[in-house]
């Protein structure tokens, strides 16, 4: 691998390890501190919902700024509206805010993200085609992935403890703070390569036709359409699956004041992310296609998360959480390889962001669902109506692997490209 191929790689690891690092510090705590606001179960999965409907508004727009005005320039709006949405979200809970106010913070918070999904992504891939890296982008995806659960690691376990030892606050303060550090890093180190912005004199309409090709090449692209169409069954359920584990392992432990509990189950989730991103390269090679490993991975993630609605230990539960977890692990950079070989350079933020919206969608009707069957049942039995939701993803992979995609064959590695020093 040539020295610009891994300087690409560093810059992308780096900032992987900020952002993750920054949002983690809540991760573990995000439910308990929605609740210890004065919300209800179904008010504080509803203003997650909230959170994902900001996304689905938001995704498209700030992917067309990516493609339109840059990727970098995308980075350092995302490091400075999720940093003032996070101090907003501090504020809603230091005043016990109505139910409204949280839904306004979601959206936010929501916004800030929309800026980093797709944007990073397209940068990365892009940089590395500029820089002739020939090597599997799973490997560079797992990469991140690894990197990320360390960080996610750290900082779930120091959330959860920081809480207990001062109040359920002081983890937002700093995530603002690293989001801060993460800007300055990104604004010195990051610069678009193998992509030139379309910067037009008549912005609105080049958006426009950034945003008709993108879906062009998204939704109307029969090989792209039923992996992003998958997506509902999956992301709008793992975003009910990890923040309910907060309250649902509390209750399982016996003790609903052991915030540093929550935080473990951040980081058994963040240990299985590593090991999932180290065992990725292994894993593809048992394989001819990818969309062979995601409908397996898919049918075993249903499985587990209806055996965790049937089970009422709480050390068991913790075994199918890494379960889950490392299932999720696996799938994710397969799941990026596929649609980055479907996707022209020109329109990758936004079709990638595109792919994001029909995901967080399935977040706004998911999570308040599944709530809402938590308060009138319980949390087991959210899990078993999770299980059979997500389990609707595999008839849509099935559909893709019909479709013989060029991205969906993998090749042989070539371990010379794979030294990253």
């Amino acid at each position: 691998m040539n020295h610009e191929a891994r300087r690409v790689q560093r810059v992308y690891l780096t900032l992987t390890l900020l952002n993750t690092l920054a949002a983690s510090l809540i991760w573990g705590i995000n439910t308990l501190f929605l609740l210890d606001a004065g919300l209800s179960n179904t008010e504080a999965f509803a203003a997650n919902a909230f959170f994902t409907v900001g996304q689905v508004l938001f995704e498209v727009p700030t992917g067309v700024i990516a493609d339109s005005r840059g990727r970098r320039t995308s980075f350092l709006l995302g490091c400075l509206t999720l940093g003032f949405s996070t101090l907003l979200y501090l504020y809603m809970w230091e005043i016990s805010g109505p139910f409204w106010g949280w839904a306004i913070s979601s959206m936010v918070l929501g916004l800030g993200f929309t800026f980093f999904s797709g944007a990073v992504e397209a940068w990365l891939v892009d940089a590395l085609h500029a820089t002739k890296y020939k090597g599997p982008l799973e490997h560079v995806f797992a990469r991140g992935q690894i990197v990320g659960g360390i960080a996610m690691l750290s900082g779930s376990v120091a959330g959860g403890i920081i809480a207990q030892a001062s109040n359920l606050g002081v983890p937002y303060i700093l995530r603002a703070v690293i989001l801060g550090i993460s800007f300055v890093t990104a604004f010195v180190v990051m610069r678009d390569i193998g992509f030139t912005p379309q910067k037009s004199k008549r912005p609105v309409k080049e958006m426009k036709k950034i945003l008709d090709a993108s879906i062009h090449y998204g939704i109307k692209n029969r090989k792209v359409r039923w992996i992003m169409l998958s997506a509902p069954f999956l992301t709008g359920i793992s975003f009910y699956v990890f923040y309910a584990l907060q309250p649902f392992l509390l209750e399982l432990y016996g003790d609903p004041d052991a915030y540093s509990i929550a935080g473990l189950v951040a980081a058994i989730i963040a240990g299985a992310q590593i090991i999932g991103g180290l065992v990725v390269p292994k894993v593809i090679t048992l394989f001819g296609k990818r969309t062979t490993i995601l409908s397996s991975v898919y049918v075993v993630s249903a499985f587990v998360l209806i055996a965790l609605g049937l089970i009422h230990s709480f050390a068991i539960a913790l075994g199918l959480i890494v379960i889950w977890a490392l299932i999720f692990a696996t799938s994710g950079p397969v799941r990026q390889t596929y649609l980055n070989g479907e996707i022209p350079s020109q329109q990758r933020a936004t079709v990638l962001s595109f792919d994001s919206v029909i995901g967080s969608s399935g977040g706004v009707v998911f999570q308040p669902v599944l709530g809402r069957v938590a308060d009138v049942y319980s949390y087991s039995t959210s899990y078993l109506v999770s299980g059979v939701i997500s389990a609707f993803s595999v008839p849509f992979i099935l559909l893709a692997r019909k479709e013989h995609a060029k991205s969906d064959k993998i090749d042989k590695v070539h371990p010379a490209e794979e030294k990253i020093v």
